[in-house]
């Protein structure tokens, strides 16, 4: 009731507040984050040790084991899950819900060195990473060349674009893809190596020890502190072919006596092709927190600028486009909010045979969703297919409020009250019943509040999307429709003139029957201060509602006496529709065949408008 009260006390203060919740909707979408899905928050961390040469069975007794048994210590585990193949081992570490996932990921990592310490000499760090449905590749970067080597394509990938790639807001930045590393092989041969008595790992302990890495020295000479590189390096590959593998007794071995040394690539595992040529790509794996157009316009922008650090034979390409989902999902939710709003626009139309009413409902479905993207950003949560699809759930919901409103003004219009007087009460009447009704729905989405879980993390923003636009809608409807429905009354003069002028110019060429069925009423053309259409109650004819009517000047007002009740009664109209009675206090005016009476005569002296 305070609410209502207040809206008809300061209506400049509602359009205004109405308006600036608008604008700040728009500072709203700019910067939540729009993704496909919403932050699921997965409590699930992965580690994956790579280790060349081992079995399956290796792998789980030299390393997974003390993965599994240091993993347990760690605080809000619910299950660690473990799958050993050839050179890999993967762990899956599943944590309760609420908990706190930087500080599972930070023990994760100590527990990972400590577990080290009894694996095989040469174990490398695992990789660790958080899993999250939201870092999922939108896209990949293409390189493609009719005159480079996959292997040159793979390292202008790798030490050009991808540092730059990496600097680029939400974006994770993956290796290239497609590609075989570049890698010195060294190819012994069996049958020389059984010649010589020898064995493989012979050759692995020259190359380590003859190709070793030593940090320079200093010499002082005088006044001067010399930098003295050592030269255990080879800085021509062919000249690995000179180290001694046996030495002694008898002639010395060298790595040219068993095998090759080359300058190519590793072994293939995976290949990419583009329209039938091998290729190279770098996914665009974004951060689960980032924004999927965000990043997409990012990578499009910066694309000039990958193009200049490698050759012009090269040509890198934006494919596999994921945020045209994103966009198609905003466009629809757009789309069907418009569809909605003109088919109640037309429905309040069809029943009230009112535009000003239609105009006004339609108006508040726009501003209940764009004050309920306000209040999603708010609450931290993301532009996604589950929030849009809350909005648009609500869109058919959101008429109810306002569209009842509505029709109780026009049933109380259609009593004979002023019009401020019938928006104040019935907008009293129904204020509570409505109030109910939306709670009733409401309620429908609280048990996925109680949800756990991935469950939680998809519905709750669903029902927040629903439950703020349709608190929003009661809140216009309880403050901007009755302001709008007040003050379209005070300008019906003017509009029931321009009406007044289009009917009598179809009905001077025979078209009467087109401005009825068009909806174009207008009063009597002699009575000025007439602003009542040629209709009854409810829509019902106007032949079956005469009632007398007429403009009184708020100086000769007298709250006493009612001018229009006391000549309400049936009596022959002109052919102009207009009553030959005459008013008691101001006989020079006649009187119009309005259905209802004016609204002056139902105003106090307080109410009367300006």
């Amino acid at each position: 009731m305070w609410l209502l009260q207040s809206a008809l006390r300061n209506p400049i203060s509602v359009v205004v507040i109405v308006i600036a919740i608008a604008l700040c909707s728009i500072l709203a979408l700019l910067r939540m984050p729009i993704d496909i899905f919403p932050n699921l928050n997965l409590p699930v961390i992965y580690v994956a040790q790579p280790f060349g040469g081992m079995s399956p069975a290796q792998m789980e007794g030299y390393l997974v084991y003390y993965y599994e048994y240091h993993f347990l210590y760690i605080t809000g585990i619910e299950s660690v899950e473990s799958k050993s193949i050839q050179n890999v081992g993967l762990l899956k570490l599943t944590f309760h819900p609420g908990t706190d996932m930087s500080q599972a990921m930070a023990q994760t990592v100590g527990y990972v060195d400590r577990a080290r310490a009894f694996m095989p000499p040469g174990t490398v760090a695992p990789f660790i990473m958080r899993f999250d449905a939201g870092s999922v590749p939108v896209g990949y970067l293409v390189f493609s060349s009719a005159t480079k080597s996959v292997a040159e394509i793979q390292d202008l990938a790798l030490n050009r674009v991808r540092p730059l790639f990496a600097t680029l807001p939400g974006v994770s930045a993956p290796p290239p893809f497609g590609g075989a590393a570049r890698t010195i092989v060294v190819s012994v041969d069996p049958d020389r190596l059984r010649a010589y008595r020898m064995a493989p790992e012979e050759v692995i302990q020259a190359l380590n020890s003859g190709n070793t890495i030593v940090p320079a020295g200093n010499v002082r000479t005088g006044d001067l502190l010399r930098l003295v590189p050592i030269n255990s390096v080879v800085t021509n590959i062919k000249d690995l072919q000179n180290l001694p593998i046996r030495s002694g007794a008898g002639p010395t071995v060298f790595l040219r006596d068993v095998g090759t040394i080359d300058d190519a690539s590793d072994i293939i595992t995976g290949y990419a092709e583009v329209n039938g040529r091998r290729t190279v790509y770098i996914p665009v794996t974004k951060r689960a927190d980032a924004s999927t157009l965000s990043v997409v316009n990012a990578v499009k922008a910066n694309l000039p600028q990958f193009q200049n650090v490698v050759p012009s034979d090269i040509k890198i390409d934006y494919e596999f486009d994921q945020s045209s989902y994103v966009r198609n999902s905003l466009v629809s939710v757009v789309r069907e909010g418009l569809l909605g709003a003109v088919l109640t626009g037309l429905v309040v139309l069809v029943f009230l045979r009112d535009w000003r009413s239609a105009v006004i409902v339609v108006t508040t479905i726009p501003f209940a969703l764009l004050t309920a993207v306000v209040a999603l950003w708010g609450a931290g949560q993301t532009v996604n297919i589950m929030t849009l699809g809350g909005l648009a759930l609500a869109v058919g919901i959101l008429v109810d409020e306002s569209t009842v409103v509505m029709e109780n003004i026009h049933n109380h219009l259609g009593q004979g009250r002023g019009r401020a007087l019938a928006v104040l009460e019935a907008s009293k009447e129904v204020q509570i019943p409505r109030l109910l009704a939306m709670l009733c729905i409401l309620a429908v989405f609280v048990p996925s509040f109680f949800m756990t879980g991935v469950s939680r993390a998809l519905f709750v923003p669903l029902s927040l999307a629903v439950g703020l636009a349709m608190g929003a809608s009661y809140l216009l409807s309880s403050s901007l429709v009755p302001v709008l429905s007040t003050g379209s009354g005070k300008r019906r003069v003017a509009s029931q003139a321009v009406a007044r002028k289009i009917r009598q110019g179809l009905a001077s060429i025979g078209w009467d029957a087109l401005a009825r069925a068009l909806g174009i009423r207008g009063g009597c053309p002699s009575c000025p201060g007439s602003s009542r259409p040629l209709s009854g109650p409810r829509g019902f004819p106007a032949r079956f509602f005469r009632t007398a009517a007429v403009s009184v000047p708020r100086a000769d007002w007298d709250p006493g006496r009612d001018h229009g009740t006391a000549y309400a009664r049936r009596a022959p109209l002109d052919s102009r529709g207009c009553r030959p009675g005459k008013c008691q206090r101001h006989p020079e005016l006649r009187r119009c065949a309005s259905s209802e009476l004016s609204d002056q005569h139902h105003l106090s002296l307080d109410e009367w408008p300006a």
